[in-house]
């Protein structure tokens, strides 16, 4: 089975001095925005697309490199490839999708890396583990 690589963002954001994490969720499972490359992107030209297009968010500072973590194969071969970003920007808008016009996400809350790591699936959670000790919080 060929592996699909999904590319997002782990975005942080600095509130009243506690970082906070941007989750979305579609049906019942929080992660953080993610996607699908276009032709020709690179995966982190598609993870800031991908960032864009699900929150209206157009700030990602890479304040810790391009480093990366990939999960393992989850539903039928794909592999989700984070980055982490910093942005000032709190107001979030979930756009509707290109392929279909109707939104992807149902909610988005902005939560604390502990809170993150409590609403997430097994997957996800590594994810917030990596993150966290990346940013040192």
């Amino acid at each position: 089975m060929s592996q699909k690589l999904s590319c997002g963002i782990v975005l942080a954001r600095n509130e009243a001095g506690h970082c906070l994490t941007l989750l979305l969720r579609a049906y019942q499972y929080w992660d953080f925005p993610k996607g699908f490359s276009e032709a020709g992107e690179t995966p982190i030209e598609t993870a800031v697309r991908e960032l864009h297009e699900e929150t209206g968010i157009d700030e990602a500072n890479f304040d810790w490199g391009e480093r990366f973590m990939e999960t393992g194969p989850y539903s039928r071969g794909k592999v989700a490839r984070y980055y982490i970003a910093s942005t000032s920007q709190a107001d979030v808008v979930i756009g509707p999708s290109p392929d279909t016009g109707e939104p992807e996400h149902h909610e988005w809350r902005w939560v604390s890396f502990d809170e993150a790591y409590d609403m997430t699936a097994p997957r996800v959670r590594e994810v917030v583990r990596w993150s966290r000790q990346v940013i040192g919080v």
